[in-house]
């Protein structure tokens, strides 16, 4: 299937020509959808956290002096944000989101940087102010990536995204030592963007909340690039006879993730950040959400000890009890001298604790109980690409879904002898995802890896604790920045 220089081109990469073989046979076999048997519903697979207990597990967070970082991943490009005034500007088409937008164009927080780049005789032509804000001639905004557009306006000055990231982490992301640490993954034509920015904003964010910034940024590694291919499942070559490669998707940062060590991590995307006026919510939520990790793991943790030293009967029921009540982890049939280390298998896993909305129409993955390869049922983060809608049983099961993930997670990567788990180990091959793309006129076939909260953390000890809309504020398209969670 390859040749000596197609080899030679997967070890520049890092691909064995094996890992680039079983891409190929995915594409012929395709994946399998995802057995889901039940939502994950309010007291059903949703924890809901009273206020009493609120308050104890963020003083279990604000007691714990571990380390912790905060990872976003924020190398997508802003394009689709802008999407209707692409349109707009390159085939005179108008929506009720363009009629939004020139309407309350001053209540943007890039106005000001808009001014600055439209000519005073031309800010009242809707073309030169689309220029002003698309074209690299202009502030760019629809090639940059989100974390770097202004999305708050305050009386010192507008920040970006990536600036109201570095103020959460000051508040709830900080060690005893006042270090706050976080990782962006970025892509490398917008590395340099970032780091002028961070040296520009720094040191006033240090003093004002009095920590000191550890920031690490890291891109998608060439390794987990997959192959693409023909419609005939053969590879795609370009001009000059090279496989053709595409990034994994966001499944790919696996990778970038298992690269950090720190006792708890907190997973955020870049567009969801709110002004200060309403970043209480989710600095409580944070810590709520951290909290339950340190509880669970803790009883985790002994629940390791007693089976490595011959747990008897009653310790096997109450450990079976404990993954049933809190991951909703149902056991597979297992001879009986096999069940401990069964037990000890479901036990001694990465784990996240993952926050879930109410769903609100937000286009996205939500929360289900599936059934695993194992014969075991767990909790699990599943978009609507892993299920089969054709069938009516399943279709009833994903309309029955209450709720939605904000990719709100807090996890630990830690086993509780200290050492760090290779997340590789803990993901499903199988969860995959094939797209029909098109190169130079050419159509083509595309491989995603499995999704960073969906398969690449399949055989996590998942919980789902609801936390409120509060918390939740994406930015897809340019009006959602005149939302009022964002003014």
């Amino acid at each position: 299937m390859f040749s000596t220089s197609d080899i030679q081109q997967l070890r520049r990469m890092g691909i064995e020509p094996a890992q680039a073989a079983q891409q190929i046979e995915n594409f012929r076999n395709g994946f399998p959808y995802m057995p889901i048997v039940a939502p994950a519903t309010a007291g059903q697979g949703i924890v809901q956290v009273g206020s009493e207990e609120q308050a104890e597990l963020v003083n279990t967070f604000d007691r714990w002096g571990g380390s912790r970082l905060k990872f976003v991943p924020a190398s997508g490009a802003a394009t689709r944000m802008f999407k209707s005034l692409y349109e707009m500007r390159d085939a005179g088409k108008t929506s009720p989101e363009t009629d939004t937008f020139f309407k309350r164009l001053s209540d943007f927080a890039f106005y000001d940087d808009l001014m600055r780049v439209t000519a005073a005789s031309n800010r009242n032509d809707p073309q030169a102010t689309l220029n002003g804000l698309l074209a690299e001639s202009g502030l760019n905004y629809g090639q940059l990536p989100k974390g770097l557009l202004k999305f708050h306006r305050y009386a010192e000055g507008a920040r970006t995204a990536f600036e109201e990231h570095l103020v959460e982490a000051a508040l709830y992301a900080k060690d005893a030592n006042s270090v706050a640490r976080l990782h962006f993954t970025v892509s490398p034509e917008h590395a340099g963007r970032f780091r002028a920015l961070l040296e520009k904003v720094q040191p006033a964010y240090e003093q004002r909340y009095g920590v000191t910034y550890e920031i690490g940024f890291s891109e998608q590694k060439k390794s987990t690039d997959t192959l693409a291919v023909e419609p005939d499942n053969t590879p795609f070559r370009n001009a000059d006879g090279s496989l053709l490669f595409r990034p994994g998707g966001h499944g790919a940062l696996l990778e970038n993730l298992a690269d950090i060590e720190e006792d708890i991590v907190f997973i955020k995307n870049i567009d969801n950040v709110a002004p200060d006026r309403l970043k209480p919510d989710t600095i409580h939520w944070k810590k709520v959400l951290a909290g339950m990790m340190l509880k669970l793991r803790s009883r985790i943790a002994t629940y390791l000890a007693e089976l490595e030293q011959g747990a008897g009967s009653l310790k096997l029921k109450e450990i079976a009890t404990f993954l049933a009540q809190h991951f909703c982890i149902t056991l597979p049939e297992v001879e009986a001298e096999q069940y401990a280390a069964l037990l000890y298998t479901k036990l001694n896993r990465p784990m996240r604790v993952c926050g879930m909305v109410k769903n609100a129409g937000e286009p996205g993955g939500g929360p289900f109980l599936a059934r695993n390869a194992d014969g075991s049922q767990s909790l699990q983060i599943v978009e609507s690409s892993q299920i089969d809608l054709r069938d009516p049983a399943v279709k009833t099961i994903f309309r029955a879904s209450t709720h939605f993930n904000p990719v709100d997670l807090v996890c630990s990567f830690r086993d509780y002898k200290g050492g760090v788990y290779d997340l590789r180990r803990f993901r499903d091959p199988a969860t995959g995802f094939i797209s029909e793309k098109s190169k130079d006129g050419r159509a083509l076939k595309a491989l995603e890896l499995p999704g960073l909260w969906n398969g690449a953390m399949s055989d996590w000890n998942t919980m789902f604790v609801e936390v409120p809309l509060s918390t939740f504020s994406p930015v897809k398209t340019v009006t959602d920045l005149l939302r009022r969670e964002h003014q």
